[in-house]
């Protein structure tokens, strides 16, 4: 058991929300589908993600490159007709675009390469100078739909993990860097204060980062942030339906925020923002590790202390509506979605929510816990107990002596585990169905919800003292607030007349 005497008076630090500044998406052209856009409403109700960041802008899907034939011409077209739906959408909900720049029309590519199930084409432009025409009219047609000062706050990323020879053909940097100086340079014409950035590489090849920013330096190529992808899995085992992982400590994670810090302070631009993308435990969607408590419990750090590291950090993705492996075959298919299909939430939705309920003053804070004081005086903590391996011991104890403004306290505790919020297990013992009846869906979102409990307890000497115990994967949030008693209000109340009280 560990014990903790937290310090009256004493506030260890501030809690920063950018844990929730940007989520991930599928492609963007998904966005026309219903269930996408209501599983978007449902997460950002709940967690309230400022910005969402997707592949395929460009993609054919969306349609906003086109080309007519004019005599012996091809005349480009830029159709907007599909992404103003989308971004018209994403506004109305009250989050914007993380622009992500890519990939390649296919009325526009120098090749035939292409990446995931729909085909997202990963070769340089045939002509730069219509490349050039085509982002201006973009960046040019958002200003002229929502504003100056709206574009203003969007973020444009150029590309995708080009440092892989599967998102950017031969992987080749120098192509990369050319692309880059092009577009970040289109969009600055149209508007100077469009922040731009890159190059949106993925771990393993920081190097990438060091060489994109002594050339955009010694060049005079604008960038305005950085861009970065995380994930912690070890090299996969692929069977036909899934892809298993084992996976590095989450210290592993964190590490890479704290050594890309240190790569921008040594850079010639050493106050640049860092924004990570991407991040997730497994980088493949069809790995099943995605939709278990475990994974709530295992990145739950992240949450706790990335935000000192990095400027953002982008959860990948916020639904299974997602479809670079194929549409999915499945239920649950190892998605990377916050939530399932029908909406049905995942262990790891509700450890972001439980992260949203904490405060901004810190309390006290470890490698399994966060203790936050909110501005009313109530206390609010989360604490998580991730078992990644059989060696591991199995529970976690917690003592704490918590500091708090009032005596006569109302908890509320809300529990994730194996057995609470979990409708992987019950899919599992529903025998897995693939297709599952609308009876079964409304059973999968009966039992997808925390435990909740309650009891009432009393401060002694401003302290009021919680034990916590935590058994394999279990993720909980306490919250500690006044009770304002208005018992002696009630006129002849007497609780013992009730039968069977």
């Amino acid at each position: 058991m560990t014990y903790v005497k937290i310090e009256r008076g004493k506030i260890f630090d501030v809690f920063p929300d950018n844990w929730k500044f940007c989520v991930g998406s599928g492609r963007i052209g998904l966005a026309l589908q219903k269930e996408y856009m209501e599983a978007l409403e449902y997460v950002k109700k709940h967690i309230d993600f400022k910005y969402l960041r997707a592949h395929g802008l460009l993609h054919d899907d969306v349609g906003i490159y086109r080309e007519d034939n004019v005599g012996d011409m091809k005349q480009p077209f830029y159709n907007f007709t599909y992404i103003d739906r989308i971004y018209d959408s994403f506004l109305e909900l009250g989050i914007r675009p993380f622009v992500e720049i890519g990939f390649m029309p296919s009325k526009l590519a120098s090749g035939t390469q292409t990446v995931f199930y729909w085909r997202g084409n990963v070769t340089p432009p045939s002509d730069y100078g219509k490349w050039e025409k085509l982002i201006k009219a973009v960046v040019k047609h958002f200003i002229d739909r929502y504003g100056e000062k709206e574009v203003e706050n969007w973020p444009f990323e150029i590309w995708n993990e080009p440092n892989l020879n599967v998102f950017w053909k031969d992987a080749d940097q120098n192509e990369y860097f050319k692309l880059y100086e092009v577009t970040a340079k289109a969009i600055k014409d149209v508007n100077e204060n469009i922040k731009v950035g890159g190059p949106a590489i993925c771990g393993g090849a920081d190097h990438w980062i060091d060489d994109f920013l002594n050339f955009c330096y010694k060049n005079n190529v604008p960038v305005d942030f950085v861009t970065r992808h995380a994930y912690t899995a070890k090299p996969p085992t692929y069977t036909p339906h899934f892809v298993y992982h084992d996976l590095h400590p989450i210290d592993y994670m964190l590490n890479e925020f704290k050594m890309v810090r240190e790569q921008i302070k040594n850079s010639p631009f050493p106050n640049l923002p860092i924004h990570i993308t991407e991040y997730n435990s497994s980088y493949h969607p069809l790995c099943p590790v995605h939709d278990t408590p475990f994974n709530a419990a295992y990145l739950a750090r992240i949450l706790s202390e990335g935000g000192y590291y990095v400027d953002s950090f982008s959860y990948w993705t916020f639904s299974d509506v997602f479809e670079e492996a194929d549409v999915p075959r499945s239920l649950f298919h190892g998605g990377f979605g916050l939530v399932a299909f029908n909406n049905i939430p995942k262990p790891v939705f509700h450890m972001f929510t439980f992260f949203n309920a904490m405060g901004r003053d810190i309390l006290y804070r470890d490698d399994h816990i966060l203790v936050t004081k909110r501005a009313d005086g109530s206390v609010a903590i989360v604490a998580w107990n991730e078992v990644i391996s059989k060696e591991q011991e199995i529970e976690r104890e917690y003592k704490l002596e918590i500091p708090i403004d009032f005596e006569d306290i109302f908890v509320k505790q809300k529990l994730i585990n194996e057995e609470h919020a979990n409708p992987w297990r019950v899919w599992i013992e529903m025998g897995r169905p693939r297709y599952p009846s609308k009876e079964q869906i409304k059973t999968l979102k009966e039992i997808a919800k925390p435990h909740v409990s309650t009891c009432r307890m009393r401060a002694r000497e401003g302290y009021v003292t919680l034990n916590i115990k935590l058994g394999k994967n279990a993720v909980v949030l306490y919250e500690l607030n006044k009770v304002n008693d208005e018992t002696h209000t009630y006129i002849g109340l007497d609780d013992s007349k009730i039968p069977g009280y």
